[in-house]
């Protein structure tokens, strides 16, 4: 997470975030937000036999859409009677405005029902209502085991005195202008989730040749990414020859490296041998000694694992609910995994094998995981390892056409003026 310092310890909070992958944007919110959360929800979710119970767990409020029949009056009356009876009790409301989950790198168009519910707040007297703007940017969201998130907290907000408006209309439309700009100003906006991907390759090369070890913190690495995002949209309309010709060069470079095992963000530097061979030795002895345990892990998370991946493969979702049907499926086929594991090992071998298999079992999935992931990447390595010292000529090759790309860059990004990557209107396309 990047701004932590800016969530508000208490008081009345309303926090609004971008939406991309359905309910585990609002679990991941929940997770990292040192607040007691009420989210916001559509009401048909109340009903899912999967979803509806963790939702009246976390005690979420319902939110009738138009779409599904939400035009009684009533209905909307009842939710902004409770949200500002959870504001009055100093909670904090999660609510994502764009009021549809949707898995392109961009923010859609606001509702207003984050600043009508400030604007209900305060006419109740509860003032100052701060609204939060949070901006989510993920990395292959539909894979837990490669993909990541990161959390951006932007400055927060207040909802302003509505009596120099002449409606609270017209006051709730400019809070929402005001909220969509603060959200955009935290996300690396993208036309489509393969060029936020090029973004992302530009990044580490950037990180990997221009930083001194190529070490950013997290922070560094959004605010690049969005400085590069916005660079991308003036580009697109004030130089789209060089930019396409950039965006081919990177296209193949990435291709290239992908298709010789190489990563792009490796140092396509091949190691002496003696420090090879010690790397080599380290990892495998890791790997043997660890092996006992990760392939008991993998034997009692295998069958689960399947099945999840199996499910979700024959359901199709789409990309903005992929992780969501991962981990609603996961809750239902583990623990029926383990149950039935559990009890054939009981009636085989008592009580003794049953109770080591629970001892393990947690220890047991964590520890295959990590060791699955260190022999893909000690394959990975040998594999371009091998390539590098077959072909000596390739290093020197490839660290040509990633200065050339970077000199591209550089090229580039002079002829975008400041106010752009800083956010400024005129980059927004």
């Amino acid at each position: 997470m990047v701004g932590a310092e800016r969530i508000p310890t208490t008081g009345p909070l309303i926090v609004v975030a971008n939406h991309h992958n359905a309910l585990v944007d609002a679990v991941l919110l929940l997770a990292v937000i040192p607040r007691r959360l009420v989210p916001v929800a559509k009401a048909p979710l109340f009903a899912h036999p999967l979803i509806g119970p963790f939702l009246r767990l976390a005690g979420a409020l319902p939110v009738h859409r138009r779409q599904e029949g939400g035009t009684d009056p009533a209905r909307n009356a009842a939710l902004f009677a409770a949200s500002t009876d959870a504001l009055r009790r100093g909670l904090a409301i999660l609510i994502f405005p764009e009021g549809v989950s949707q898995p392109e790198p961009t923010l859609m168009p606001l509702r207003t029902g984050a600043a009508r519910m400030a604007l209900a707040a305060e006419a109740d007297g509860i003032a100052p209502v701060t609204l939060l703007p949070v901006g989510l940017m993920f990395h292959e969201p539909g894979t837990f085991r490669t993909g990541w998130a990161l959390v951006a907290v932007g400055p927060p907000l207040t909802a302003g005195d509505p009596g120099t408006l002449p409606s609270p209309e017209e006051w709730a439309r400019r809070l929402t202008a005001r909220i969509e700009e603060a959200m955009r100003g935290l996300l690396a906006e993208a036309d489509d989730r393969h060029t936020l991907r090029l973004v992302e390759h530009a990044e580490r090369l950037w990180r990997q040749e221009r930083t001194t070890g190529g070490a950013w913190d997290a922070g560094a690495c959004a605010d690049w990414r969005r400085r590069a995002a916005r660079a991308y949209r003036y580009l697109h309309g004030a130089d789209p020859a060089r930019l396409g010709a950039l965006r081919s060069e990177m296209e193949r470079y990435v291709k290239d490296v992908d298709e010789a095992g190489l990563r792009t963000a490796a140092a396509l530097r091949p190691p002496t041998a003696r420090v090879a061979l010690g790397y080599a030795v380290r990892q495998l002895a890791i790997l043997l000694g660890g092996l006992p345990l990760a392939l008991g892990g993998l034997a009692s998370h295998l069958a689960p694992y399947w099945l999840t991946w199996a499910t979700v493969r024959l359901l199709r979702p789409p990309a903005d609910v992929e992780a969501t049907y991962k981990l609603a499926a996961g809750l239902v086929l583990f623990p029926l995994a383990w149950i039935a594991e559990g009890g054939l090992l009981w009636r085989l071998g008592g009580v003794w094998p049953l109770a080591l298999f629970v001892l393990l079992l947690g220890p047991g999935g964590f520890f295959a995981l990590a060791w699955g992931e260190r022999l893909r990447r000690l394959y990975r390595e040998t594999r371009a390892l091998l390539r590098l010292l077959l072909d000596r000529d390739l290093a020197r090759h490839l660290a040509g056409r990633r200065r050339g790309i970077l000199d591209a860059m550089d090229a580039a990004l002079a002829r975008v003026p400041e106010a752009v990557l800083a956010g400024g209107e005129e980059g927004r396309g």
